[in-house]
């Protein structure tokens, strides 16, 4: 396997709030994970840098010789607790009420792979050089387009299409959704939404099934949303479970 993560202030922002890593444990199973702080400056970044920090050393110290049942309570479990680290944050430092984040994750281990998401950062994986998004957006517009009251290129345009009805930080308890993927994938591809709202799902597929390195692909990603507006930060974590060469 080959990985490689960056985040990136873009060009709007003077400050990052998102958090990104990807790491392995002792036994070789990997965590990917992002996370899109909200709450402004030094409050925000803050609510990310729990939840991604909190979730790898967890990660490292406590997830080893799961199946996928027992991976799925591991997330949940670990999820909520880190909820409340940061709403504990938020009650010791009255100056940083209203920080939350998004957060989406990938478990990838020699017998399954899991995503998991709260809010609109998104988990996609890449089978056939085809690129299909795996989780869905915790926001106001998606839950309109469920409903039938939105079409999806009127969902795309959405003056409220920002609005997050789901947060680590924001509800609590907090309800994760969780994912189980097929063995098969090849590469697997998380990203916060300042990267999904300046390039299209076509975009990042060229991307990826273009030239270069895993991580000249992930800065060819950032570039591009630089290029279309950098309107947020933007994080990626990309991975690929083969090398291309070996796929044909």
């Amino acid at each position: 396997m080959e990985s490689f993560y960056l985040t990136d202030t873009g060009v709007v922002r003077d400050h990052n709030e998102d958090s990104v890593i990807i790491c392995t444990n002792d036994e070789g199973s990997v965590l990917m994970a992002v996370a899109d702080g909200m709450g402004g400056h030094k409050a925000g970044e803050i609510a990310s840098s729990i939840a991604i920090t909190n979730l790898s050393k967890r990660f490292n110290e406590t997830f080893f010789k799961m199946n996928k049942s027992s991976a799925v309570e591991w997330i949940k479990t670990n999820i909520n607790e880190i909820n409340g680290l940061i709403f504990k944050h938020t009650e010791e430092n009255p100056e940083s009420k209203g920080m939350g984040t998004t957060l989406v994750l990938s478990i990838i281990t020699e017998d399954y792979i899991l995503f998991g998401n709260i809010g609109d950062s998104s988990g996609y994986v890449m089978k056939d050089q085809k690129i299909h998004k795996v989780t869905k957006d915790h926001t106001l517009v998606n839950l309109l387009v469920d409903a039938g009251e939105l079409t999806e290129e009127e969902a795309r345009n959405h003056p409220k299409k920002n609005i997050l009805m789901n947060a680590l930080g924001i509800n609590d308890p907090i309800e994760i959704d969780i994912f189980d993927c097929s063995m098969d994938v090849e590469e697997i591809l998380l990203c916060s939404d300042g990267l999904t709202t300046m390039v299209t799902n076509e975009q990042i597929e060229k991307v990826l099934n273009g030239e270069g390195t895993v991580e000249e692909k992930v800065i060819k990603l950032i570039k591009k949303a630089n290029n279309r507006g950098g309107n947020d930060n933007i994080s990626v974590a990309y991975l690929v479970r083969n090398k291309r060469s070996e796929l044909v």
